[in-house]
């Protein structure tokens, strides 16, 4: 049985993703176990991005001022 997407880290989510296509690609899928591991490559990779998006948000950098003070600052990415 598969793990639940969103219990999945990005790493993870990211392996099954790969692996999926690669399946896909070489057809070692029917196309109805296809057409299903399509839908939920679809699901992983909306997952991936919402991860993406979460770190991309919580990422900052320590800066230091004119005057020595220590600080932080949004990174733009």
């Amino acid at each position: 049985m598969s793990k639940k997407i969103e219990e999945m880290s990005f790493e993870e989510a990211l392996g099954e993703l790969a692996a999926t296509v690669k399946k896909i690609d070489t057809g070692q899928e029917t196309l109805e176990s296809a057409i299903g591991a399509f839908e939920r490559g679809t699901k992983l990779k909306s997952h991936c991005e919402g991860k993406l998006k979460e770190a991309k948000l919580k990422i900052e950098k320590i800066v230091r001022g004119s005057d020595g003070a220590v600080g932080v600052e949004e990174v733009e990415l």
